[in-house]
């Protein structure tokens, strides 16, 4: 490819030529020079007059001149000297653009003879560009399932110098994930691409951020960056895991309906409707605990339903089971152990007489040792008898566990109901005559106090009877 001449100049140069073929009918000799872009006004290009072999003392009469206007934009010719300058600051980028070779033309004319030359002037390259992007970040999205090995395009730098001056290699900041990758088209530009070394995680690290250096290759190297900033797409590889797999909870009997017995709180680390999550029964959950027990599938909210009652159950197990939106679908589970607290809502249920309790009528106490020997039947065989007895028996019971029972005569076993106790034994059928307690009247039963006082009942009559027992010392 040859040099390129500057468009602004290339049609004032061929016309130039030609009016000088046609007015002078020849163009005698071609010179070239070369300068570095960006030089200083004043710089020397090159001596023309002596290139053209032309005397100093002649220079005046030869009349040694630029040609034309344009090319004194940018240089100067010293008719006294004839040395071709600088005459103003030249970048090479914005006359040729990236074009390999940047040439000026020039025409140089002399008289007597009429002499007409041609001059190039080779513009140099100056590596007064840094290499730069497009664009000072770029925002690459890549999916965490992504395969190790996979290349992503990245921008090419633009360095508008040429030559060694232009982009050289490219460097990346440090990862773990990625590498660098340059490739080189057939033009011999380098084109950059990120490689994936090691498997993205999102839970882990869902943004990486790496910086991307082109340096060219002039002296000294400039460079220039852009950041890459990765941002991790998720996938459903995530299941809903709650805090622990079993809980405990306590409920009171007869809680309210609607009672909340506790809120469930899985979590599930993946983003969007990956990490949302729906709560419901497992599999395993009996009919009756879903009969007493609602489950709220936004919340995890579990609450009362039905009647909770500890003599029908003092406990209960729900399975729970959290379950994404993710396709596919993931779930957890867990398991909700329920402690029912007992509550005194329950009376005592009246038992019927117990029939080792029942006397005849010959046996039937009395106060002071009466007896009502003008009825006929087992005894007692009425409410009142029987507390009476029952009365007897605690007050007996008393003694005997003190060890100074007044009771005597036969072995026999009474038992209480559920309103006065356990079942105990009474080694003695008590001696009837002994005063009794009768509910409803003002007769007592020896006092068993009195007893281990070694004193006399106050107010008591009727026989006393030794205890079988000695009294403990």
């Amino acid at each position: 490819m040859g040099p390129k001449t500057p468009p602004q100049l290339a049609g004032k140069w061929q016309v130039l030529c030609m009016l000088s073929l046609c007015s002078w009918g020849w163009v005698s000799g071609q010179l070239r020079y070369s300068v570095v872009e960006e030089s200083e006004p004043g710089t020397l290009v090159g001596n023309v007059a002596q290139d053209l072999g032309l005397k100093l003392t002649d220079l005046l009469s030869r009349r040694l001149r630029l040609g034309s206007e344009e090319s004194g934009h940018y240089f100067s010719l010293s008719l006294m000297s004839g040395a071709l300058a600088v005459n103003q600051k030249i970048d090479r980028e914005s006359l040729c653009g990236t074009s390999t070779s940047c040439l000026l033309p020039l025409q140089v004319v002399t008289e007597h003879p009429l002499e007409l030359i041609r001059v190039e002037v080779e513009i140099l390259d100056l590596n007064d560009n840094s290499p730069s992007f497009a664009t000072p970040e770029r925002e690459i999205r890549i999916s965490e399932s992504a395969a190790l090995g996979a290349l992503f395009p990245l921008d090419s730098a633009q360095d508008p110098d040429v030559g060694t001056n232009t982009v050289s290699f490219y460097t990346l900041s440090p990862s773990s994930h990625f590498s660098l990758n340059v490739k080189t088209l057939k033009d011999g530009k380098l084109f950059p691409e990120l490689v994936l070394e090691q498997q993205l995680d999102r839970e882990a690290q869902a943004r990486h951020q790496l910086v991307l250096t082109a340096v060219d290759g002039g002296i000294p190297p400039r460079s220039g960056t852009t950041l890459i900033s990765i941002t991790v797409l998720d996938i459903n590889d995530n299941a809903p895991t709650f805090q622990s797999s079993v809980l405990r909870v306590g409920l009171p009997e007869n809680a309210p309906v609607g009672t909340l017995l506790l809120r469930l709180n899985a979590t599930d680390p993946d983003e969007g409707t990956n990490g949302q999550l729906d709560y419901s029964f497992g599999d395993h959950t009996s009919e009756a605990v879903r009969n007493l027990f609602g489950l709220d599938p936004s919340s995890g909210a579990i609450y009362v339903l039905g009647p909770i009652d500890f003599e029908e159950s003092s406990f209960y197990e729900i399975h729970a089971r959290a379950r994404d939106q993710g396709q596919p679908a993931m779930e957890g589970h867990c398991v909700i152990q329920v402690d029912v607290g007992d509550a005194n809502d329950n009376a005592p249920e009246q038992a019927p007489p117990n029939t080792d309790w029942r006397f005849s009528q010959a046996q039937r106490p009395g106060t002071s040792g009466s007896q009502n020997g003008d009825e006929t039947g087992t005894w007692p065989n009425n409410q009142f008898d029987t507390e009476m007895l029952q009365a007897m028996i605690l007050a007996s019971a008393s003694e005997a566990a003190d060890g100074s029972s007044t009771l005597g005569g036969g072995a026999g076993t009474m038992g209480l109901s559920a309103r006065y106790g356990p079942q105990f034994t009474l080694q003695h059928v008590p001696d009837y005559r002994q005063n009794v307690y009768i509910p409803g009247s003002n007769a007592t039963l020896t006092n068993a106090a009195g007893k281990r006082d070694g004193k006399a009942p106050a107010g008591g009559n009727g026989n006393k009877k030794k205890s079988g027992k000695k009294e403990k010392k």
